[in-house]
């Protein structure tokens, strides 16, 4: 074998290499964004869906189809350790029939003498009814900024689709649990009243 040859071969195998790095490192900042897409359209992890009000009138309408069955709906909340706030739901649990759409409130409460901000994360348990599980409005979908001693309610418009009646995996659940856990939101300074 030549130089210029072994030369050729090294140079090929050097650019393969930084190839495929790059390949790994592109993978690697979609990989957040991938994940995220997959658990919304298959609601994977208890991941819900996000509707819109004529996405809500279609469920409604294929709802008769589903003969008034109705499934609980059990609310859950916490917060994180770091934001000191009292947050829970009006009522733990309604009965809602599946594909009307229900409206269901949180109460969160300021307890520091600074104003905060958070944000919810959520998902739904048992897993495989996240993708049934639909939000319309959420209080999920901002940033919440309570000032000191503030209280405020939170209202979450949902629906469950009927779709649910025919996944085997889905159909026989009895009760859906909503749970939300406050954050602090990160990356933002805290408003500060002088």
């Amino acid at each position: 074998m030549t130089t210029a040859s072994l030369d050729n071969r090294n140079a090929r195998t050097a650019l393969f290499a930084l190839m495929g790095a790059a390949a790994m490192l592109g993978m690697g900042f979609a990989a957040v964004p991938l994940y995220d897409l997959f658990c919304r359209v298959t609601g994977f992890g208890g991941t819900t869906q996000r509707a819109s009000e004529s996405d809500a009138a279609l469920a409604a309408r294929t709802a008769q189809s589903a003969g008034g069955r109705e499934i609980s709906i059990r609310f859950d909340a916490s917060t994180a350790r770091d934001i000191p706030w009292t947050f829970r739901p009006e009522h733990p649990t309604d009965r809602v029939q599946i594909g009307q759409r229900d409206l269901a409130f949180y109460t969160a409460r300021n307890n520091s003498d600074v104003p905060i901000t958070g944000t919810a994360t959520f998902n739904v348990e048992p897993e495989q009814t996240g993708r049934y599980f639909n939000k319309i409005q959420c209080f999920c979908f901002t940033e919440q900024v309570l000032q000191p001693g503030e209280e405020i309610r939170m209202p979450v418009l949902y629906y469950v689709d009927p779709a649910i009646l025919t996944d085997e995996n889905a159909k026989d659940v009895e009760q859906i649990t909503l749970s939300y856990t406050f954050h602090r939101a990160e990356d933002r300074p805290e408003i500060r009243s002088e």
